[in-house]
């Protein structure tokens, strides 16, 4: 049987641009993706801590040391910049191996969005 379980997360990470003009997804800092197990083109669910917004977009990365947060297309509606949200990505595996898998999770510093 497989399960879907908790991959990766960002926790409480500061959008710093929006851009609905753009053709959807959420672009992360470089660093930020390798510290948390994220893929460009990956699927994850973001959770807006200001206003209670969820959705699902997939990921394109973003300049390295930059500290971006952007939400791109209609995505960026749902958040305006400085708020705070979660990035998380979730992953199929097989029972047995998700009682012992340990996910990538990252806390970031709020105001510059680097790792501490």
């Amino acid at each position: 049987m497989l399960i879907e379980v908790l991959k990766s997360k960002i926790h409480r990470v500061r959008v710093t641009q929006a851009d609905l003009n753009y053709i959807g997804s959420i672009t992360i800092d470089e660093d930020l993706m390798n510290e948390s197990n994220l893929i460009e083109g990956e699927k994850v669910a973001i959770v807006n801590v200001n206003n209670g917004e969820r959705f699902e977009t997939y990921v394109i990365k973003g300049e390295r040391k930059s500290g971006m947060i952007c939400l791109n297309g209609p995505a960026a509606r749902k958040v305006a910049i400085d708020d705070i949200i979660i990035i998380i990505g979730y992953a199929l595996m097989d029972f047995e191996e998700a009682k012992t898998f340990k996910p990538s999770i990252v806390f970031p510093n709020e105001s510059t969005n680097l790792i501490h």
